[in-house]
């Protein structure tokens, strides 16, 4: 049953994707980077459909990928890449949402993130960048990231040189919105803050984090370099709404301890977010 919810997001995933690219970008000629902005400007130079662009492209990455990379990708990334196509073939004749190329690029970029992230999610992927990277990595000794960056680039340089540099930093911006909605989807809101407290009571403070906010405390062995002392240095993990009372308890115990409150962007377990098992 969980397989098969996996699939079913996988599939919206892909869905929502398509709707990006035939309601906002390709009728905007916004070519946000990967295989679909090489599709939208093949589209525009020589009438070649983008859902068969999308085939044409990751059906030799694929199979290279098998070959060279191992079985690894599985069922999820041809399902993620078939789905995408079909998809994008399904919704062709959508009716264009906008025609101001700046909320085309802003909301088909928050779109196809959120739909890419679904499909990132349940650890599926469309193909296209995410293989070519992955054999460039291979062959070249890039890294993945480098490689993403380098075809991207090319991407948008094409898209300058077929519909000018205006429509091209449009596409940039389409790029970007993705890039950061993937995260969001990825990782969630679950922004939390870790703490680490330093005190000449840490056994009062870690009992009062345990007992007063329910929190779970872990103590690190440190010693300062300075005065050459072992110290205890409490760590815990808590949401944005329990900082202040995590400094208010502290204070009221020792109003001269150190602390020290970052951000910590994904938390699991423990009472914040689930693991999720492959």
């Amino acid at each position: 049953m969980r397989t098969v919810k996996e699939y079913a997001i996988i599939v919206l995933g892909c869905l929502i994707t398509a709707i990006s690219l035939n309601a906002l970008l390709i009728p905007n000629q916004i070519a946000a980077g990967g295989v679909s902005g090489f599709a939208t400007v093949l589209f525009y130079l020589v009438n070649v459909p983008v859902s068969l662009t999308l085939v044409l492209v990751n059906i030799p990455l694929f199979i290279t990928g098998l070959i060279y990379l191992g079985k690894k990708f599985g069922l999820r990334t041809l399902v993620g890449t078939a789905v995408l196509a079909l998809m994008v073939e399904l919704t062709t004749n959508m009716t264009t949402w906008t025609q101001d190329p700046l909320l085309a690029a802003l909301y088909g970029g928050v779109l196809s993130g959120l739909g890419l992230g679904l499909v990132f999610r349940q650890r599926g992927t469309t193909g296209g960048t995410d293989l070519a990277a992955q054999l460039l990595h291979k062959f070249t000794g890039l890294t993945v990231g480098q490689g993403l960056l380098g075809i991207d680039f090319l991407v948008i340089a094409l898209a300058a040189i077929a519909f000018g540099p205006e429509l091209a930093m449009y596409g940039l911006i389409a790029l970007l919105a993705t890039s950061k909605v993937i995260d969001l989807v990825q990782q969630g809101m679950r922004y939390s803050k870790v703490a680490f407290i330093i005190s000449e009571y840490p056994e009062q403070v870690s009992q009062g984090i345990m007992y007063k906010l329910q929190r779970g405390v872990t103590t690190l062995s440190g010693k300062g370099a300075y005065t050459g002392k072992n110290k205890d240095i409490i760590f815990c993990v808590v949401n944005q709404m329990e900082v202040s009372r995590v400094k208010d308890l502290v204070y009221d115990i020792d109003e001269h301890a150190f602390v020290i409150v970052t951000d910590s962007q994904d938390v699991l377990g423990e009472g914040f977010g689930k693991m999720i098992k492959d």
